[in-house]
């Protein structure tokens, strides 16, 4: 898996100064929460959007490298919906996700997972992006 992601963290990094790195911004929501969520998918499956949800960690650097594009891409793309999760904030609610590196981008259609990308791999996320668009 040629590509970059996050498997685990560095304990000795201690610098937790870069939390919520910029990971929102542009039309992009942070989920605080499980009820969050649940709200932002409910709106979304009224609305009949898309949903790509990131989850990444503040300390993972193709995290932080993928971040500035996936904003862009929430800005160039209003009739999708852009969620952010932080899987050190949200432990619990990631683990139910069975994420195994960060990031990982979940795509939904009426709530359920159609499609999944895991690592930053920006060529790949601009063919998915291509792929809903299309549809």
């Amino acid at each position: 898996m040629g590509f970059f992601s996050c498997f685990s963290k560095n304990k000795n990094d201690g610098d937790d100064s870069d939390h919520h790195v910029d990971f929102a911004g542009g039309n992009i929501q942070l989920i605080t929460g499980k009820d969050m969520w649940d709200q932002k998918i409910a709106e979304a499956k009224r609305d009949g959007k898309i949903v790509i949800a990131n989850f990444s960690a503040s300390w993972c650097g193709p995290c932080r490298m993928i971040a500035p594009y996936y904003r862009e891409l929430s800005e160039t793309h209003p009739s999708i919906m852009f969620l952010a999760i932080d899987v050190d904030e949200l432990t619990e609610f990631s683990t139910q996700w069975d994420i195994k590196a960060t990031p990982t981008f979940f795509f939904l259609r009426d709530g359920q997972q159609f499609d999944k990308l895991v690592g930053a791999n920006k060529p790949e996320l601009q063919k998915k992006m291509a792929t809903i668009l299309d549809s």
